[in-house]
């Protein structure tokens, strides 16, 4: 890679999972249902396809961020560090403001506290409900997320789902009733089993790693923001090789292949994607990024994958590289 600083990533791609239940709708009766989404494929069609939610992938690199970061020493909240889905209290801010012996007065001060006090937070952004002490201007103090997962979304005509039978083994199955209220008897149920191809986008902005949106200045050290840098391109390998959705401790997804394009911006110029609903969007890509070198000499580069160990190779590459600071 030319250029040592990162400002953006995005990754656009196709992943073939096989037998996997990662993300359901609920029950209706002894059925569990599987997601489904309707979109509008390239040709203007309307399909009914699997999905698996943004908010599945979150949680899975959020888990994992917590726990490096904490293996690390990186600062966590004790919210966050529980894999606590609120993340951070107010009273965590007060001891920060108390322990830092600095300002609480205005929202900034809020969202400085909340960079400086948890890892998670500021990489999965956090919504501060509570009054933080006297700060009459920090009710509902929002901190945006840096990174951001969309639907994982079946291709059309690349998907589908199967229904499996599961009963629960019981001695003496016939002497007990069924799904009985002390959970003796037999439970029978069904569940999705789901196949395809599926498009997966997300987008990591680098720059904002640290950054306080607010007053506009980084509210920690640049030494820091390389090691959650770091630990954040971690978590997201992590997510792919071994990723932590429902039902995976009986249906642990068959991931088959990965292929796509990793878009890596080194200046404000957003990385580009396109999702892989779209058969050309290898080439959209790729062309996107020459116009877009035209006006800014190398300001992005593309690395193609076919394969999750290529993934891998490019993101651990990547890693190395210096977060984009704003001027």
């Amino acid at each position: 890679m030319s250029n040592q600083k990162i400002a953006s990533l995005s990754i656009s791609g196709e992943v073939t999972l096989n037998l996997h239940s990662l993300n359901n709708e609920g029950g209706e009766g002894n059925q569990i249902l599987t997601r489904q989404l309707t979109i509008i494929d390239k040709s203007g069609k309307q399909q009914t396809v699997n999905g698996i939610s943004g908010d599945m992938f979150k949680h899975i690199h959020a888990v994992y961020l917590s726990q490096y970061a904490n293996e690390t020493g990186l600062a966590l909240s004790p919210y966050s560090r529980a894999l606590n889905p609120n993340r951070i209290a107010a009273n965590d801010l007060l001891e920060y403001f108390k322990t830092s012996k600095t300002d609480n007065k205005s929202s900034a001060d809020v969202i400085r506290g909340i960079v400086n006090t948890c890892t998670v937070c500021d990489t999965h952004g956090v919504l501060i409900t509570d009054k933080v002490g006297d700060n009459k201007s920090s009710t509902n103090t929002p901190r945006k997320s840096t990174i951001e997962f969309g639907w994982t979304v079946g291709i059309p005509d690349k998907n589908g789902t199967e229904s499996y039978i599961h009963t629960k083994l019981v001695a003496d199955a016939g002497t007990k009733g069924s799904a009985t209220s002390s959970n003796e008897g037999q439970n029978i149920f069904h569940r999705p089993a789901n196949h395809g191809v599926y498009a997966f986008v997300c987008n990591l902005d680098i720059y904002r790693i640290g950054f306080n949106d607010i007053d506009r200045s980084y509210a920690i050290s640049d030494e820091a923001r390389v090691k959650r840098f770091k630990v954040i391109i971690k978590s997201l390998i992590s997510s792919f090789l071994n990723p932590r959705g429902a039902m995976s401790s009986t249906q642990k997804p068959h991931i088959t292949d990965f292929k796509g394009v990793v878009s890596i911006a080194h200046s404000l110029t957003p990385a580009p994607t396109v999702s892989a609903i779209n058969g050309d969007y290898r080439r959209e890509i790729e062309s996107i990024k020459s116009y877009l070198n035209q006006m800014e000499d190398t300001s992005v580069e593309t690395e193609q994958f076919d394969s999750l160990a290529e993934l891998t190779g490019i993101l651990t590459e990547v890693s190395s590289l210096e977060p984009y600071k704003l001027k």
